[in-house]
């Protein structure tokens, strides 16, 4: 097989650069490691920047998020009793929606077919080739036959642990990578949210989000030690726990419910430099994760998308190959913003095993500005929302 840009992974980055492409008339195959259902399965964000919802308006897709999505003017940090909001809307004049991952990917996947997007599901083996070359392809196998495609362009939006990473060799790029010390224990559960917005709280005992993703489908997380197992936290003592790391005002509209999904999620940051090596090019969680305080991980790959549909676009319109040049910069100078961001509100409201009363003391402190200051909200909320593109 033959097409213009081969695209490793059909999650929303890749989703999402396919149904750009294909809008523009260049040819674009998708080609995903695992089925449909399990695609659908992952449990993942819900909160998405203007950069994502313009997205897919502009694909003609956004009408089921419009209507069913939950538009979101602010947010709360929580210390102890109190709650401090931060109000994005009249702060930037923009707001956020509150709209499942797993929807925006069923939004796009059940849009491929009629838009002449192909997607090759449960391909194993994938291997890429030749990708410092002019002539790259990438191979892989399906109902007992081996395949190839020959493409113009690789794209990887195949996550972290996906092969187009591992394509660019050690020698020509750079990781930089945290790890933190604790994990995120989520419950999803057919309850109505305790607030309408949502509230990230620091503990003593401990970080925790109460979250949504509908008027009825509650998410909630507390942090957890490396050491601990879902079986460790039966639904009863992780409902107490965010009784108690919450507050009592959210305790006190908080409903109760059995969990649909639970599950425990280590937090890391990590980015991939360059994102471009000849033609493979990488975009989303292939090049950088974030921890998910912040909400930044989906909407950071849909802005890689934009850089990259765009550059795209430009070359096969055009044939501006300074676009393909300047992609990985352009690209990073976002996500690294972005990872700042999501490093700080990290360090703000967690509490670190190896914190000691000053550090503490400090938490307090920037909560206390925090809740004084109009221009430390205004940068809050600016990169919320998500910076300018």
């Amino acid at each position: 097989m033959k097409t213009e840009v081969a695209i490793i992974g059909a999650g929303p980055a890749g989703l999402l650069l396919g149904h750009l492409l294909r809008a523009e008339g260049i040819e674009a195959v998708i080609v995903e490691r695992a089925s449909p259902d399990y695609v659908l399965g992952r449990i993942r964000a819900g909160v998405l920047e203007r950069t994502t919802t313009d997205l897919m308006d502009r694909l003609g897709l956004g009408a089921r998020l419009h209507a069913e999505g939950l538009p979101h003017d602010g947010f709360h940090l929580a210390d102890g009793e109190r709650l401090i909001r931060i109000d994005i809307a009249a702060l930037t004049g923009r707001q956020v929606m509150v709209y499942g991952q797993t929807e925006l990917t069923r939004d796009l996947m059940e849009a491929a077919p009629e838009r002449g997007l192909e997607i090759i599901y449960e391909a194993a083996d994938v291997a890429l080739h030749d990708v410092d070359g002019d002539r790259p392809y990438l191979t892989y196998s399906k109902g007992g036959s081996a395949h190839r495609i020959d493409a113009a362009f690789l794209c990887g939006c195949d996550g972290f642990h996906g092969p187009s990473r591992q394509a660019i060799p050690k020698s020509m790029a750079a990781a930089y990578e945290k790890i933190y010390p604790f994990g995120w224990l989520g419950i999803l559960a057919d309850v109505p949210p305790c607030n309408h917005e949502l509230i990230y709280a620091n503990h003593e005992r401990g970080f925790a989000l109460a979250s949504m993703r509908s008027e009825r489908r509650s998410r909630y997380y507390v942090q957890v030690s490396l050491e601990d197992k879902v079986e460790d936290w039966p639904d009863d003592r992780l409902w107490d726990e965010l009784a108690a790391r919450l507050g009592p005002a959210a305790a006190s509209h908080m409903v109760r419910g059995p969990a649909l999904e639970k599950s425990i999620a280590p937090l890391r940051s990590f980015v991939s430099e360059p994102m471009r090596h000849g033609r493979l090019m990488l975009a989303g969680d292939s090049a950088h994760i974030v921890p998910p305080t912040g909400a930044k991980g989906l909407n950071l790959a849909a802005s890689d998308v934009h850089y990259l549909s765009q550059a795209l676009i430009g070359y096969f319109k055009r044939r501006d190959r300074d676009a393909i040049a300047g992609y990985s910069d352009k690209a990073l100078a976002r996500v690294w913003k972005s990872e700042r961001f999501s490093w700080q509100l990290t360090r703000l409201m967690h509490r670190f095993p190896d914190g000691d009363a000053f550090d503490r003391r400090m938490q307090v402190a920037e909560l206390d500005y925090i809740a004084s200051s109009v221009a430390a909200q205004t940068s809050i909320a600016e990169n919320y929302v998500g910076l300018p593109l």
